[in-house]
């Protein structure tokens, strides 16, 4: 984008700056486009658009939709005067802003496939972001990298040691956009790739057509029963699928204007999501993880009242998702913030993967959170509780039902479809399924069959509501983000002594409904001494690779369970563990 001398967006003054409107003189059509660039064609006909704030909720860029379209037919022949072709990728830093909005449609109109990639962490330091851009570089093997100037060095190396061509994003902005004629999208053509934010070692690039995307967007948009003086405020990362398709382009689709709050200014002052909802008084529509309304509850002082500083009284839609629903939190957020207005019967409660392009059930609106009690013993595919152990129920939370045009079957492992109330693995089937993972059949094959997608994932129907109970496959969710256990698993088999097959990560639940990864590790030495440092070793080797603080726990040699095939069976090692039958190492805290 061009700035002009003082700094301010060219065309924009001060005086300006004032929040596109939540209502429009034109129609509303919910997602009914055969393609995205469509989607923004026919919004940017009305006057609602995007709006960024600063890290104390002050808004610094309105940016209607109009003015999104037009940056992005110019960022699209950009693209085609450097060479882009259709279908090519072009990798993007998901930065929320301006830049990356215009790019992601600009590539959109170019007929190429973005390929939204996350920005570091707070962990890890430059060189565990050089490696994760470089395993999903390798992975889409795009044409460009296009990054905020604010990263240039880690983004380039990283571009550097794939050979993919790396252009700072202000650079790019400031190059000449000749007319040319673009290329006409189909329906069936791929939109764009996701990967899940915890793609490092094993990256799965999920491609999703724009039939795909318009079909969940509509369905989205009619489960939440969207109304026309809706308005929405987000602080989810554009990276990962409920910020990117649920937060950025279903409210293109749908034409709602939308205030934004980048995620680090949330991670800093949480408090500031629902400051800027209460000081934009149209705001409807929000969205988060369980950790997200955790973090507020907890920030809220016992000796302030909410109502002093805060009015929650039109949030409509308290939209929860992306890992397990803990009925706790949702309870301590209602109890921190009920005398600002905010009413328990807001919380949606919803269900979806990026390999169904989103959601798969929804709650209806109004019926807030509906848990039901299940005894822990199957909620890992068990019959009976132990009699030497006293039965323990954990409160599973209603997630709503199949979204328009999706079916939703639970199923044996064998595949065979089970009964009401049964648990098994949740299978989906629909319009908005991934075509497949970028480049990767074997990993297709192995969770598609006959049009229906194995979301990896444990529930059960009742009453034509979706329940889920936890994971089958193997991926950890912490606080919103995902983790394969491979690249836990690969950190610690990088310390001296260790090897493929000496270590198992999984997700335990605590008694609270909290997810926490476990990780178990074979160790040879007999010294104790010895096995606390290599214990507090891998601890640190953990946190410093993923972030997380994890149980670790030391096993004998050849405790670790295998399939027949001799592979690791993290799932059997898990069941093992939480039984008991596999016995830790007793160390000293």
């Amino acid at each position: 984008m061009v700035l002009d001398e003082t700094g301010s967006h060219e065309g924009i003054t001060e005086a300006e700056i004032v929040p596109t409107p939540t209502d429009d003189n034109l129609p509303r059509r919910l997602a009914d486009f055969a393609t995205l660039g469509e989607a923004l064609d026919y919004a940017a006909e009305g006057a609602r658009g995007l709006n960024f704030h600063d890290a104390r909720g002050n808004l610094t860029r309105p940016y209607r939709f109009s003015e999104l379209r037009r940056d992005a037919l110019a960022q699209a022949r950009r693209l085609i005067a450097a060479g882009v072709k259709p279908e090519d990728r072009i990798a993007l830093i998901a930065e929320t802003g301006i830049e990356f909005a215009s790019l992601f449609f600009g590539v959109v109109y170019a007929g190429a496939w973005p390929v939204p990639l996350p920005l570091p962490t707070s962990f890890g330091g430059a060189q565990s972001y050089i490696d994760q851009l470089r395993v999903q570089l390798e992975s889409c093997d795009p044409s460009m990298l296009i990054y905020p100037p604010e990263i240039g060095a880690m983004c380039a190396e990283a571009a550097r040691i794939t050979g993919v061509e790396g252009v700072d994003w202000s650079e790019f902005g400031q190059r000449a956009a000749a007319e040319v004629v673009l290329p006409e999208a189909k329906t069936g053509d791929i939109a764009y790739l996701q990967y899940s934010s915890g793609s490092t070692r094993f990256p799965h690039g999920v491609a999703i057509t724009h039939h795909a995307l318009l079909n969940n967007l509509s369905a989205h948009s009619h489960g939440m029963q969207l109304q026309d003086g809706d308005r929405c405020v987000s602080w989810l990362p554009w990276y990962h699928d409920m910020g990117l398709v649920g937060c950025f382009l279903s409210v293109v689709a749908n034409q709602v204007s939308t205030d934004y709050l980048k995620t680090e200014d949330f991670a800093r002052r949480p408090l500031a999501w629902l400051d800027l909802i209460s000081r934009n008084q149209g705001t409807t529509l929000s969205y988060s993880p369980t950790f997200g309304y955790d973090i507020c509850a907890r920030r809220m002082s016992s000796q302030t009242k909410a109502s002093d500083r805060f009015d929650l009284s039109r949030w409509r839609v308290a939209g929860n998702g992306a890992d397990m629903i803990r009925p706790d939190v949702m309870q301590s957020f209602v109890d921190a913030f009920a005398d600002a207005g905010f009413k328990a019967s807001a919380f949606l409660p919803s269900y979806g993967l990026a390999e169904a392009t989103l959601a798969v059930s929804i709650m209806p609106p109004g019926e807030g959170i509906v848990v039901e009690l299940v005894e822990e013993t199957q909620l890992s595919g068990g019959d009976v509780a132990r009699a030497d152990r006293p039965q323990r129920f954990r409160a599973i939370v209603n997630c709503g039902k199949p979204v328009k045009d999706m079916e939703v079957q639970i199923r044996e492992e064998d595949g065979t479809p089970l009964p009401e109330k049964a648990i098994g693995k949740v299978w989906c089937r629909g319009p908005s399924v991934m075509v497949g993972y970028f480049r990767d059949s074997e990993s297709t094959a192995a969770c598609m069959a006959g049009g229906w997608l194995d979301t990896g994932d444990m529930g059960y129907m009742s009453d034509g509501y979706v329940y889920i109970v936890g994971r089958a496959k193997d991926m950890i969710i912490v606080n919103g983000r995902n983790h394969w256990p491979q690249d836990i698993e690969w950190a610690v088999e990088q310390l001296p002594g260790f090897k493929q097959g000496d270590i198992a990560a999984f997700a335990i639940t605590t008694p609270g409904g909290e997810e926490t990864p476990a990780v178990l590790v074979q160790c040879r030495t007999s010294d104790e001494k010895e096995r606390i440092r290599l214990r507090d070793e891998i601890r640190e080797r953990v946190r410093s690779v993923t972030g997380m603080n994890c149980v670790i726990e030391l096993v004998p040699p050849r405790t670790l369970p295998r399939t027949s095939s001799g592979k690791l069976s993290r799932a059997k090692a898990r069941n093992l563990y939480l039984n008991g039958e596999i016995k830790p190492y007793d160390l000293a805290a």
